[in-house]
């Protein structure tokens, strides 16, 4: 017979609660936490499942709305989350100094990035991202501004117009770049940043290699979900530059583990 209790209903929260902070949880981690038995928290991970707010794997369980190893296309997200992303682009772009080498990775919310850099001075760009690349080709809004010097590494396309793959981490490793900004399909306690895409994974971790410091901009959607692959562990980045719709814990987490927390204001244009 299934529990019910009030005692269950709260002990069955709290591992809700860490299994969509942390992207996953394993069952030993929740028997020592919570001091009860390996049973009560299989039981627990039981109803969790079929009510579908986590999936069960051996040893513990994930996110259902986290762990993905799925990755919509570039246009699907750049409608997702346009005011955040917006606020993210306008603080990350205040890491950039003019006549600096950035490597801008692909993904929505560094093209929104990209779209702040056009008339910084003496800019010079690496990036494997096709939407970037085309972007930073057009003259920039001031008059008679160039726009950055660009270098687009070689690769095979993703579904996100990302160059990835053995072609594009050769190039990267050739050169040296003072920042690079990065997204991330998702960030967790556990996981760090992530990518749904082995390849892009590898890329991006090429591009870190490269780079004197890391931004990674993402919104506070990012937090909680898990993808495929790590990139990035949370000690790895000097600033993650989220927004103010990230949560209390997340905060708290990302301060004690990053660099520079830096959270945007959505409430300015």
């Amino acid at each position: 017979m299934t529990e019910s209790t009030p005692l269950a209903a709260q002990r069955r929260e709290l591992i809700l609660d860490t299994v969509r902070r942390e992207g996953a949880v394993r069952v030993a981690v929740l028997v020592e936490q919570l001091k009860v038995s390996d049973m009560t928290i299989r039981r627990d991970l039981d109803v969790l499942a079929k009510a579908g707010a986590v999936e069960k794997v051996h040893g513990g369980a994930v996110s259902t709305s986290g762990t993905t190893g799925d990755e919509p296309g570039f246009e699907t997200k750049f409608a997702l989350e346009a005011t955040a992303k917006a606020a993210v682009a306008g603080a990350a772009a205040e890491l950039v100094k003019p006549g600096s080498v950035v490597a801008i990775a692909g993904g929505t919310t560094t093209y929104a990035v990209a779209h702040r850099l056009r008339d910084i001075a003496g800019l010079t760009v690496v990036t494997n991202s096709l939407p970037v690349a085309e972007l930073l080709r057009r003259p920039g809004r001031e008059e008679g501004a160039a726009g950055p010097t660009l270098l687009v590494t070689g690769g095979a396309p993703t579904k996100s117009a990302s160059l990835v793959g053995p072609l594009a981490d050769q190039a990267i490793r050739s050169l040296q770049v003072d920042l690079l900004i990065v997204g991330a399909h998702g960030v967790s306690e556990r996981a760090g940043a992530t990518s749904p895409n082995l390849a892009e994974a590898e890329t991006n971790r090429a591009l870190m290699s490269a780079a004197t410091r890391v931004a990674v901009v993402a919104d506070h959607s990012k937090w909680g979900v898990v993808g495929l692959s790590r990139f990035a562990g949370l000690s790895d980045i000097d600033y993650f530059v989220s927004d103010d719709g990230l949560g209390a814990q997340a905060r708290a987490i990302l301060e004690e583990k990053v660099g520079r927390l830096i959270l945007a204001d959505t409430r300015v244009p």
